[in-house]
């Protein structure tokens, strides 16, 4: 506790005035006896007590109204952090900003981001003289102290909300290391934040509250800037079918049309950018209507565009509080149909088309395979001839129910896959004797050793339980009666190698589906084949391994077999969507490597990007700013077309607001914090928490409370008293005392 005038401390010896006014004028009471009267006796001793009782209740009242009036007059005042002293003594303050893009949500004609300068601007002239100042935002989350005010206030006024930031706590973080370097003995963290849950989640802020915690002496405030009750559309996730599709493909594009406040109907547009004038054109408009709780879904496919890169955006029609989440942009290269080779054996009487027929089917059906239109071009081959075929020209080779292959077979398989390449096997009834799949060279590629045949009476089936690897990912949502398609042979593993990952396993608890990667490439390897009839008329004792492609639903075969195929050939691996403020890293082939490419920012900006002969891809790490991004080099028929775009997390159309209490449960119990919200607020705020907490309010209503109350009392003991002589008031009260005791031991005096 400290004292503003701690001189007026000294009143408190006033205390001593009552004291000696009492003895002074206290009278001696007179003695009278009357034998006759003994039982007034026991009265007058239980008069006296109770006389003496209140004369010292009197007393005390008086002696605690001169020491609280002398603690008022001193004006002491109490903290429960930081460090007390001089008001106007010179600070060490950063001023940190949350420059998240929701900052740019607007109300009154002005967004979160001006409200917050406005205040700084304020708020930056009422520090103290030679105080230092840190202006921190979280774009950069950098402290470092200003030249002087001006040259902060200019930092200030630069803030803007456009480009996505760092996580708020990052920038508060590096305001405690600054402060900690300050040399001034009182430091404190302004906070301008529109108080968004998810900028002050309790999980965010752990590091935050603990180095606080370990630091009382700064004092934090929160300066809220944010709308009590926010009202938005946005747009939420937007997911493609994939970012690298086949020509003969449709693009599917989906997005959440998310809402808070009141609901109502709302427009989205899809544009696609003509590549050679750079116009946007419409290709499709929704018309959704989001209400109550939760978020409506748009859906638009593109069919038709031709093979290169093609990108575009979802735009939310009309305006409202928050642009940031309006507009969303994507990017998808398409290619020619995929080429895929499917190498069989010649065995059981079977060709290599009879053993090809389902696969080849369910990725190119007949139907569409005539208009051209397949996404897949398969090509069929005995496995025997399978060196005989350039691998390199295709984008997977599957295996289907291989014999055991020479080991040229696999060494060359292997330097395939490395190169990039996918390789799918479907193991089944040929692959005998099991040693030789066992072998080194065979083991470089499978994931793991066979181990033996599994047999069942038709109660095995495929029984995925997640749904997360791209192979399993479109089954999401689905209820497929695997049941219903019985696997009655399969192969069993003995353990995995390190790196292989189960992607879906048997009902008995068996591998199913095995992942593997190998150098650049990757590995399917099914244990269960896909080319086995149901029945072979004349063949005695003839049992199908099971009955995934002839079962009488073909739809979980069919949706299986494109899902592996479109992951053997990379068609869902190619990244080129990012998030705002990451890595986007352009793959380059070998045709498309030139020493020079042009990076075309949305804003228009061009930065000459240079690559080496050995680079295989471009690596671009300022991508803060969302929208399309361009990557181009060379002219005419050389050129090179790439590009990716990024885009706002959604976490930004999240405006739930924390209140006091979340945000005490974020910096945790042992933070004192201020929460203010305009200036008057702010400017209590600070100077409560600079001086502290003063009692002169209090006390000085205690002392009206005690004055009072001796008033009253003291009327209350004394109303008999005769005031038919006039005197002084301090004679009145000094003397009232003794002559009241003088008559109640006087009784039989006072009766005659």
């Amino acid at each position: 506790m400290t004292f503003l005038h701690a001189a007026f401390l000294g009143g408190i010896a006033a205390v001593a005035i009552p004291l000696v006014l009492h003895l002074i004028m206290r009278k001696q009471p007179k003695h009278l006896e009357f034998p006759a009267l003994r039982f007034v006796k026991l009265r007058e001793n239980a008069n006296r007590r109770q006389v003496r009782l209140r004369h010292w209740l009197l007393l005390a009242l008086r002696c605690a109204l001169f020491v609280l009036l002398a603690l008022a007059l001193a004006r002491p005042s109490i903290v429960a952090s930081g460090v007390l002293g001089d008001q106007e003594a010179p600070v060490a303050a950063a001023m940190v900003f949350d420059t998240n893009p929701r900052m740019q949500y607007r109300q009154d004609n002005q967004t979160r981001v001006e409200v917050a300068r406005d205040i700084a601007d304020w708020l930056l002239p009422q520090l103290p003289q030679g105080s230092e100042v840190s202006v921190v935002d979280s774009r950069t989350a950098s402290a470092v102290f200003s030249v002087d005010v001006g040259a902060a206030r200019q930092r200030i006024d630069r803030l803007d909300a456009q480009t996505m930031s760092q996580p708020l706590p990052l920038a508060i973080e590096s305001a405690i290391d600054l402060l900690d370097d300050s040399e001034k003995p009182r430091k404190e963290i302004y906070v301008f934040s529109d108080l968004s849950e998810a900028s002050w989640s309790r999980d965010a802020m752990q590091d935050v509250a603990r180095r606080l915690a370990e630091q009382p002496e700064i004092g934090i405030y929160v300066i809220d800037v944010g709308v009590d009750k926010p009202s938005n559309f946005g747009l939420g996730e937007m997911s493609l079918s994939g970012e690298v599709v086949s020509r003969n493909t449709p693009l599917a594009i989906q997005s959440d049309v998310v809402h808070a406040g009141g609901g109502g109907e709302r427009t989205v547009e899809l544009f696609v950018i003509d590549p050679e004038t750079g116009e946007a054109q419409v290709r499709g408009r929704q018309i959704v209507d989001a209400q109550g709780v939760g978020a409506a879904r748009v859906a638009f496919q593109l069919r038709g565009l031709p093979v290169g890169v093609h990108q575009g955006y979802l735009k939310l029609v009309g305006e409202d509080a928050l642009p940031a989440d309006d507009q969303h942009w994507f990017t998808a290269e398409v290619r020619p149909a995929w080429r895929v080779l499917i190498a069989a054996p010649t065995e059981d009487g079977r060709e290599p088309e009879d053993y090809a027929l389902f696969l080849s089917e369910a990725l190119a059906p007949y139907a569409i395979r005539v208009k051209g239109e397949a996404a897949y071009e398969c090509d069929v081959v005995d496995i025997e001839q399978l060196t005989e075929r350039d691998l390199d020209a295709y984008n997977a080779v599957c295996l289907v129910d291989p014999t055991p292959l020479a080991p040229a077979v696999w060494q060359e398989l292997h330097a395939y896959v490395s190169a990039g390449g996918g390789l799918g096997i479907f193991l089944g009834r040929n692959a005998n004797p099991v040693d030789s799949f066992n072998e080194a060279v065979a083991g470089e590629l499978l994931p793991g050793k066979l181990e033996r045949q599994w047999r069942s009476d038709g109660d095995v089936f495929l029984a995925p339980d997640n749904y997360q690897h791209p192979v399993l990912s479109r089954f999401r949502g689905l209820d497929v009666a695997w049941q219903l398609l019985p696997v009655f042979r399969h192969w069993q593993f003995d353990t995995l190698v390190d790196g292989a990952a189960v992607v879906a396993n048997f009902s008995n608890g068996q591998p199913a589906i095995v992942d593997r990667p190998v150098g650049r490439g990757r590995v399917i390897v099914m244990a269960t084949p896909v080319s086995d009839v149901a029945s072979r008329p004349g063949s005695r004792g003839y049992v199908p391994w099971n009955l995934l492609p002839t079962g009488d639903d073909k739809f979980p075969f069919y949706l299986l077999a494109n899902t592996m195929a479109e992951y053997l050939v990379g068609g869902g691996s190619g990244q080129l969507n990012y998030p705002a403020g990451g890595t986007a890293v352009v793959q380059l082939e070998s045709a498309q490597k030139r020493p020079i490419y042009v990076l075309t920012t949305p804003g228009g900006d061009q930065i000459r990007t240079p690559a080496g002969e050995d680079q295989d891809a471009i690596v671009v790490t300022s991508t803060s700013v969302p929208g399309n991004y361009r990557l181009q080099a060379g002219g005419g028929a050389e050129e090179v077309d790439l590009g990716f775009s990024v885009n706002f997390p959604s976490s930004i159309s999240h405006l739930d607001r924390a209140g006091e209490e979340e945000l005490q449960a974020a910096l945790g119990e042992d933070v004192m914090f201020r929460l203010a919200r305009g200036r008057e607020e702010i400017d209590r705020s600070v100077s409560a928490g600079r001086v502290g907490q003063e009692l002169f309010p209090y006390l000085i209503v205690l002392v009206v409370l005690v004055l009072a109350g001796e008033g009253v009392l003291s009327n209350r003991f004394y109303q008999d008293y005769d005031t038919s002589q006039p005197r002084s008031r301090a004679a009145q009260l000094a003397g009232s005392s003794a002559e009241r005791e003088q008559r109640v031991e006087s009784p039989v005096a006072a009766a005659k």
